[in-house]
């Protein structure tokens, strides 16, 4: 059974404005998580200010989530620049 992927307000408005190769690696890499029997099989947990959150890197993009196990949602918070995405 697949995951399904949300995207907050903030991510979408991130993501629409990265360039079109970059959106599309982002997006292909989201859909392989989200068919993945756990998504904690890629990615790091974030520890510190963003403890319960998980990491997933596609270049030079990150991409922080939430993962919802009682509802097999996978919440995505933001996406932005590795330099600025922690923010």
């Amino acid at each position: 059974m697949a995951w399904k992927i949300e995207l907050s307000r903030e991510a979408e408005k991130s993501l629409a404005k990265l360039g079109a190769e970059a959106a599309t690696r982002i997006a292909k890499g989201l859909r392989e998580i989200a068919a993945l029997d756990s998504p904690r099989q890629r990615g790091e947990a974030m520890v510190g200010n963003h403890a319960g959150h998980w990491r997933y890197r596609f270049g030079n993009y990150r991409v922080i989530a939430r993962i919802e196990d009682g509802l097999m949602v996978i919440l995505v918070i933001a996406v932005g620049h590795r330099r600025e995405v922690y923010r």
